[in-house]
């Protein structure tokens, strides 16, 4: 998923309202203040079966003075000079004001597919007269929603995907394996491309945030194709002062998406640090194969005991995926970088790895034989039967007689039994709990 839809509009108009009933989930601050959403704000939506990020900004007043709105002026300007769509929010209340003539003329210079939304449109049944003022905008047949109560948002999000462009995934064969450089800035992401890929196909330099953009380099080793994506560093949000880098990073959050494989980079000279995690954590939500590659390995003054050391320490900071390999490397010199695509290649493999129902089952058999499942009041619980619903993760569905018996720790011990039983030690697995009343609705 690479396509986004950004969210813009004066202040007051609902355009965080309207955010949060497309994601589903409430995310950005509702509030009647005007300029409450003084940042860009982001999630993922899907509708028709199409998925795409949506940002919500903050609202734009052209004229303006106030540093505070001309800052949130920038912040959207970004977000339209990024996006793939642009949904531009108005006030059915207060009819077409200058502000949002400046803003549609703004849009218009853009040359972006722009989607007129008439908001606050709250009555059932035919839009209000007001609604054909908007004509005078320019920007095509408005589209009469409510934000609050869900109207017309149907309507909007058809009109939203009608403009989106072809999915950039298309354009690989699913047989390259996708690789996302992610880490803090200055890590050496964009150094490690440019020396597998042989020549100087990404901008290096040693100031922290080159990297503005994703960018993809296809390259072919030892008969396998891998299209490297190299991301903009993920930094603390209070050192993000720049207002072009916090798009960066959603950026490298969207490259994540598109990948197979996440590459989490840690500098040697600095080690393990929170945003590392944070990373990491984003990538493992996701459920992609990851390799933390510990660079500038070669910089290092070292003994026969610090590879261990380190490695221990980086166990005990990524605990929450302790599937995750780790390499040393060198990008400047190359040093494992064998390894490294190694890594990269079984990773992927068993991150989209399938397994048949039979042996999932023999292995539940085994399983439930030796560890007998928990047990409440009396009641034990009791495992059915199990398969495996999707790959990328491996994702199994587990049918039992309660759900509420079936702790974490069990869990956990059937994950374990999974991991060792098919050598799926170095890829995320999700276990999906379903009670045997639900078996109809899970075929279906």
């Amino acid at each position: 998923m690479n396509r986004l839809a950004a969210i813009v509009g004066r202040p007051n108009v609902g355009k965080s309202t309207l955010f949060n009933k497309i994601i589903g989930q409430r995310l950005s601050i509702v509030e009647d203040t005007p300029g409450v959403t003084r940042d860009r704000i982001y999630g993922k939506a899907e509708w028709l079966d199409k998925s795409f990020m949506l940002v919500d900004t903050g609202g734009i007043e052209p004229d303006s003075k106030d540093v505070i709105l001309s800052q949130m002026r920038e912040q959207a300007q970004l977000a339209i000079d990024s996006a793939n769509v642009i949904i531009f929010v108005t006030d059915i209340t207060t009819g077409v004001t200058a502000s949002d003539q400046s803003v549609a003329s703004m849009l218009l210079k853009s040359g972006k597919p722009v989607v007129l939304c008439v908001n606050k449109c709250d009555s059932i049944g035919e839009p209000p007269p007001e609604i054909y003022e908007f004509y005078n905008l320019g920007l095509g047949e408005p589209i009469a929603v409510s934000s609050v109560h869900g109207h017309g948002t149907g309507d909007l999000l058809d009109a939203v995907i009608a403009n989106m462009p072809a999915d950039d995934e298309e354009e690989y064969d699913d047989a390259l394996i996708k690789v996302a450089v992610i880490g803090r800035p200055n890590a050496g992401k964009s150094s490690l491309i440019n020396k597998v890929a042989g020549e100087q196909r990404v901008i290096v330099s040693d100031i922290a945030g080159t990297t503005r953009d994703a960018i993809d380099t296809v390259i072919e080793r030892d008969g396998e194709k891998y299209v490297f994506i190299d991301t903009a560093g993920i930094r603390r949000k209070s050192k993000i002062t720049e207002s072009i880098e916090k798009f960066s990073i959603l950026r490298a959050y969207m490259a994540i998406d598109r990948s197979d494989v996440c590459v989490i980079m840690i500098d040697a000279n600095e080690g393990f640090a929170e945003q590392d995690s944070k990373v990491a954590g984003y990538a493992h939500d996701q459920g992609k194969a990851c390799v933390i590659a510990v660079n500038k390995w070669d910089s290092i003054e070292k003994d026969d005991k610090t590879m261990n050391e380190f490695r221990k320490k980086l166990e005990v900071d990524f605990s929450f995926m302790s599937y995750a390999p780790i390499v040393f490397i060198s990008a400047l010199t190359g040093q494992r970088i064998d390894k490294l695509f190694e890594l990269i290649k079984y990773t992927a493999e068993q991150n989209s790895r399938r397994i048949t129902t039979g042996m999932l089952n023999d292995l539940l058999s085994y399983a439930t034989a030796r560890v007998q499942p928990p047990s409440d009041k009396g009641k034990r619980l009791k495992l059915y039967y199990m398969t495996q619903a999707s790959t990328k993760p491996p994702t199994f569905v587990v049918f039992c007689n309660n759900r509420e018996l079936f702790h974490y720790s069990y869990q956990r011990y059937i994950e374990n039994q999974i991991r060792e039983a098919f050598s799926l030690d170095a890829t995320p697995i999700k276990i999906v709990v379903r009670e045997r009343g639900d078996e109809k609705n899970a075929k279906a």
